[in-house]
Protein backbone atom coordinates (compact mmCIF):
# COMPACT_ATOMS: atom_id res chain seq x y z
CA UNK A 1 0.00 0.00 0.00
CA UNK A 2 1.43 3.57 -0.23
CA UNK A 3 1.07 5.29 2.34
CA UNK A 4 1.52 8.99 0.98
CA UNK A 5 0.16 9.69 -2.74
CA UNK A 6 0.49 12.80 -4.61
CA UNK A 7 -0.78 13.40 -8.08
CA UNK A 8 -0.52 16.57 -9.97
CA UNK A 9 -0.21 18.21 -6.83
CA UNK A 10 0.40 22.68 -6.63
CA UNK A 11 -0.01 24.43 -3.71
CA UNK A 12 -0.90 28.01 -3.34
CA UNK A 13 -0.36 30.20 -0.87
CA UNK A 14 -2.45 34.15 -1.58
CA UNK A 15 -0.98 34.80 -5.07
CA UNK A 16 2.36 32.71 -5.00
CA UNK A 17 2.58 29.35 -6.04
CA UNK A 18 4.82 27.04 -3.76
CA UNK A 19 4.81 23.99 -6.32
CA UNK A 20 3.17 22.28 -8.75
CA UNK A 21 3.31 19.72 -10.74
CA UNK A 22 4.61 17.27 -8.05
CA UNK A 23 4.27 13.29 -8.34
CA UNK A 24 5.54 10.92 -5.29
CA UNK A 25 4.40 7.98 -4.18
CA UNK A 26 5.48 6.61 -0.02
CA UNK A 27 4.96 2.91 0.23
CA UNK A 28 4.75 1.12 3.75
CA UNK A 29 8.08 0.96 5.68
CA UNK A 30 9.64 3.35 3.73
CA UNK A 31 12.46 6.27 5.07
CA UNK A 32 11.96 9.22 2.99
CA UNK A 33 13.72 12.24 3.01
CA UNK A 34 12.14 15.70 1.66
CA UNK A 35 14.90 18.11 0.79
CA UNK A 36 15.55 21.47 -0.47
CA UNK A 37 16.87 25.47 0.11
CA UNK A 38 14.64 27.46 2.56
CA UNK A 39 11.26 28.77 1.29
CA UNK A 40 11.11 25.85 -1.06
CA UNK A 41 8.09 24.22 0.66
CA UNK A 42 9.02 21.38 2.28
CA UNK A 43 6.95 22.43 5.42
CA UNK A 44 4.34 23.25 3.05
CA UNK A 45 4.11 19.65 1.77
CA UNK A 46 4.16 18.04 5.34
CA UNK A 47 0.99 20.38 6.12
CA UNK A 48 -0.56 19.18 3.11
CA UNK A 49 -0.13 15.77 4.12
CA UNK A 50 -1.65 16.87 7.50
CA UNK A 51 -5.01 18.36 6.00
CA UNK A 52 -3.90 21.75 6.91
CA UNK A 53 -3.14 23.04 3.79
CA UNK A 54 -5.41 22.26 0.66
CA UNK A 55 -3.92 21.37 -3.28
CA UNK A 56 -4.59 24.11 -5.40
CA UNK A 57 -4.53 20.99 -8.14
CA UNK A 58 -4.52 17.68 -8.08
CA UNK A 59 -4.62 15.22 -5.57
CA UNK A 60 -3.33 13.83 -2.40
CA UNK A 61 -4.10 10.71 -0.80
CA UNK A 62 -2.65 9.55 3.25
CA UNK A 63 -3.19 5.88 4.60
CA UNK A 64 -5.55 5.27 1.59
CA UNK A 65 -7.73 7.82 2.36
CA UNK A 66 -7.87 12.25 3.29
CA UNK A 67 -5.37 13.65 5.18
CA UNK A 68 -7.75 14.81 7.60
CA UNK A 69 -9.11 11.09 8.28
CA UNK A 70 -5.20 10.22 8.44
CA UNK A 71 -4.63 12.28 11.26
CA UNK A 72 -5.52 9.39 13.70
CA UNK A 73 -2.45 6.85 12.21
CA UNK A 74 0.01 9.73 11.98
CA UNK A 75 2.52 11.18 14.65
CA UNK A 76 3.95 14.74 14.00
CA UNK A 77 7.10 16.20 15.10
CA UNK A 78 7.25 20.13 13.85
CA UNK A 79 10.26 21.92 13.56
CA UNK A 80 12.20 22.08 16.66
CA UNK A 81 11.19 24.14 19.97
CA UNK A 82 13.57 25.08 22.59
CA UNK A 83 12.74 24.52 26.15
CA UNK A 84 13.32 27.17 28.58
CA UNK A 85 16.31 25.99 31.38
CA UNK A 86 14.04 26.44 34.22
CA UNK A 87 11.41 24.42 32.47
CA UNK A 88 10.09 21.89 35.09
CA UNK A 89 7.93 19.42 33.54
CA UNK A 90 9.89 15.82 33.48
CA UNK A 91 9.98 14.15 29.65
CA UNK A 92 7.86 11.25 31.02
CA UNK A 93 5.09 13.99 31.49
CA UNK A 94 6.19 15.61 27.91
CA UNK A 95 5.74 12.31 26.44
CA UNK A 96 2.35 11.40 27.99
CA UNK A 97 1.37 14.27 26.44
CA UNK A 98 0.82 13.12 23.06
CA UNK A 99 -1.32 10.28 24.44
CA UNK A 100 -3.70 12.45 26.29
CA UNK A 101 -2.75 15.66 26.47
CA UNK A 102 -5.43 16.69 24.16
CA UNK A 103 -8.08 15.21 26.55
CA UNK A 104 -6.92 16.09 30.10
CA UNK A 105 -3.87 18.31 29.55
CA UNK A 106 -0.80 17.39 31.85
CA UNK A 107 -1.72 14.34 33.83
CA UNK A 108 -1.66 14.79 37.62
CA UNK A 109 1.26 12.69 39.49
CA UNK A 110 -0.01 9.22 40.77
CA UNK A 111 -3.46 9.77 39.45
CA UNK A 112 -2.61 7.07 36.43
CA UNK A 113 -2.13 4.50 38.74
CA UNK A 114 -5.47 3.82 39.70
CA UNK A 115 -7.62 3.29 36.62
CA UNK A 116 -6.76 0.52 34.28
CA UNK A 117 -6.73 3.08 31.46
CA UNK A 118 -4.08 4.53 32.72
CA UNK A 119 -1.89 1.79 33.81
CA UNK A 120 -1.94 0.80 30.35
CA UNK A 121 -1.28 4.62 29.33
CA UNK A 122 1.98 4.44 31.42
CA UNK A 123 2.95 1.08 29.96
CA UNK A 124 3.19 2.62 26.65
CA UNK A 125 4.79 5.76 28.04
CA UNK A 126 7.87 3.18 29.07
CA UNK A 127 7.97 1.22 25.85
CA UNK A 128 8.37 4.43 23.63
CA UNK A 129 11.15 5.83 26.02
CA UNK A 130 12.62 2.48 26.55
CA UNK A 131 12.44 2.48 22.21
CA UNK A 132 14.54 5.92 22.06
CA UNK A 133 16.69 5.08 24.40
CA UNK A 134 15.40 8.09 26.93
CA UNK A 135 14.19 6.03 29.86
CA UNK A 136 17.67 6.89 31.80
CA UNK A 137 16.82 10.46 31.95
CA UNK A 138 12.82 10.79 31.60
CA UNK A 139 12.01 11.67 34.85
CA UNK A 140 14.76 15.15 35.06
CA UNK A 141 12.81 18.52 33.35
CA UNK A 142 13.05 18.52 30.39
CA UNK A 143 15.00 22.01 30.23
CA UNK A 144 17.39 20.48 32.09
CA UNK A 145 18.85 17.30 29.54
CA UNK A 146 20.69 18.04 26.41
CA UNK A 147 18.97 18.93 22.90
CA UNK A 148 19.67 15.35 21.30
CA UNK A 149 17.91 13.76 24.46
CA UNK A 150 15.68 16.90 24.16
CA UNK A 151 14.99 15.91 20.66
CA UNK A 152 14.34 11.75 21.41
CA UNK A 153 11.57 12.32 24.22
CA UNK A 154 9.61 14.24 20.98
CA UNK A 155 10.34 11.53 19.27
CA UNK A 156 8.56 9.21 21.50
CA UNK A 157 5.64 11.64 21.94
CA UNK A 158 5.15 11.05 18.49
CA UNK A 159 5.14 7.55 18.15
CA UNK A 160 3.28 7.22 21.85
CA UNK A 161 0.11 6.68 19.60
CA UNK A 162 1.47 3.84 17.40
CA UNK A 163 1.41 5.85 14.23
CA UNK A 164 1.39 4.26 10.90
CA UNK A 165 3.12 7.56 9.27
CA UNK A 166 5.61 9.61 11.30
CA UNK A 167 6.41 13.25 9.97
CA UNK A 168 9.31 14.90 11.00
CA UNK A 169 10.03 18.53 10.59
CA UNK A 170 13.71 19.13 10.45
CA UNK A 171 14.44 17.00 13.69
CA UNK A 172 18.32 17.23 13.08
CA UNK A 173 18.44 20.79 12.67
CA UNK A 174 20.47 22.74 15.54
CA UNK A 175 21.96 19.20 16.65
CA UNK A 176 25.69 18.98 16.48
CA UNK A 177 26.90 16.11 14.16
CA UNK A 178 27.04 13.22 17.31
CA UNK A 179 23.46 13.78 17.75
CA UNK A 180 22.56 14.30 13.91
CA UNK A 181 23.86 10.87 13.46
CA UNK A 182 22.91 9.50 16.65
CA UNK A 183 18.98 10.50 15.63
CA UNK A 184 19.50 9.56 12.42
CA UNK A 185 20.39 5.49 13.42
CA UNK A 186 17.33 5.50 15.68
CA UNK A 187 14.99 7.31 13.27
CA UNK A 188 16.08 4.58 10.72
CA UNK A 189 15.98 1.64 13.39
CA UNK A 190 12.55 2.94 14.49
CA UNK A 191 11.21 3.04 10.36
CA UNK A 192 12.74 -0.74 9.93
CA UNK A 193 12.13 -2.36 13.89
CA UNK A 194 8.20 -0.79 14.10
CA UNK A 195 7.22 -0.90 10.18
CA UNK A 196 6.69 2.86 10.66
CA UNK A 197 6.91 5.09 7.14
CA UNK A 198 8.91 7.92 7.89
CA UNK A 199 9.25 11.67 5.66
CA UNK A 200 11.66 13.60 7.51
CA UNK A 201 12.52 17.43 6.50
CA UNK A 202 16.44 18.34 5.98
CA UNK A 203 18.31 20.70 4.66
CA UNK A 204 21.40 18.36 4.60
CA UNK A 205 20.80 15.00 3.30
CA UNK A 206 24.35 13.12 4.79
CA UNK A 207 23.54 11.98 8.44
CA UNK A 208 20.50 9.82 6.84
CA UNK A 209 22.01 9.28 3.19
CA UNK A 210 22.78 5.68 4.63
CA UNK A 211 19.59 4.88 5.89
CA UNK A 212 17.10 6.30 2.87
CA UNK A 213 14.94 4.21 0.88
CA UNK A 214 14.18 7.66 -1.20
CA UNK A 215 14.14 11.50 -1.56
CA UNK A 216 12.09 14.23 -2.30
CA UNK A 217 13.44 16.93 -3.65
CA UNK A 218 11.63 20.18 -4.14
CA UNK A 219 12.67 22.84 -6.43
CA UNK A 220 12.06 26.23 -8.10
CA UNK A 221 11.02 23.96 -11.33
CA UNK A 222 8.92 21.73 -9.80
CA UNK A 223 9.89 18.31 -7.72
CA UNK A 224 11.63 15.03 -8.06
CA UNK A 225 11.47 11.70 -6.32
CA UNK A 226 13.26 8.40 -6.49
CA UNK A 227 16.28 6.70 -4.63
CA UNK A 228 18.73 8.94 -4.05
CA UNK A 229 21.25 8.16 -6.01
CA UNK A 230 18.59 9.07 -8.46
CA UNK A 231 17.30 11.88 -7.46
CA UNK A 232 20.63 14.18 -5.96
CA UNK A 233 22.24 14.32 -9.27
CA UNK A 234 23.92 17.08 -11.42
CA UNK A 235 21.56 16.71 -14.36
CA UNK A 236 18.09 16.59 -11.91
CA UNK A 237 19.22 19.47 -9.86
CA UNK A 238 19.90 21.66 -12.65
CA UNK A 239 17.00 21.14 -14.02
CA UNK A 240 15.01 21.56 -11.16
CA UNK A 241 16.97 24.85 -10.84
CA UNK A 242 17.47 25.74 -13.97
CA UNK A 243 21.14 26.60 -13.27
CA UNK A 244 23.88 24.73 -13.60
CA UNK A 245 24.44 22.39 -10.41
CA UNK A 246 27.10 19.83 -9.92
CA UNK A 247 26.88 17.20 -7.01
CA UNK A 248 30.32 15.89 -5.62
CA UNK A 249 31.38 12.40 -4.03
CA UNK A 250 33.89 13.49 -1.24
CA UNK A 251 35.88 10.80 -0.09
CA UNK A 252 34.28 9.79 3.09
CA UNK A 253 31.25 9.38 0.76
CA UNK A 254 29.44 12.66 2.05
CA UNK A 255 27.80 14.72 -1.14
CA UNK A 256 28.52 18.50 -2.03
CA UNK A 257 26.02 20.48 -3.76
CA UNK A 258 28.10 23.42 -6.15
CA UNK A 259 26.18 25.83 -8.26
CA UNK A 260 25.08 29.60 -8.14
CA UNK A 261 24.74 31.41 -5.15
CA UNK A 262 21.41 30.82 -4.79
CA UNK A 263 21.36 27.83 -5.85
CA UNK A 264 19.76 24.77 -3.45
CA UNK A 265 20.65 23.33 0.08
CA UNK A 266 24.38 22.74 0.30
CA UNK A 267 24.61 18.68 1.44
CA UNK A 268 28.07 19.13 3.13
CA UNK A 269 28.51 19.97 7.09
CA UNK A 270 26.69 23.10 7.75
CA UNK A 271 28.42 22.94 11.52
CA UNK A 272 32.54 22.52 10.37
CA UNK A 273 34.69 25.25 11.10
Amino acid sequence: MNVVALQDASVRIGERVVWSDVDVTVGEGEFVAVLGPNGVGKSTLIKVLLGLVPLASGRVEVLGGSPVDARPGIGYLPQRRSFDPGLRIRGVDVVRLGLDGDRWGLPLPGARRWTERGRAAARRVEEVLALVQATHYADRPIGQVSGGEQQRLLIAQALVRRPKLLLLDEPLDSLDLPNQASVAALIAGICGDEGVTVLLVAHDVNPILGYLDGVVYLGQGGAASGKPGEVITSETLSRLYDSPIEVLVASDGRLVVVGQPDAPAHHHDRHAH
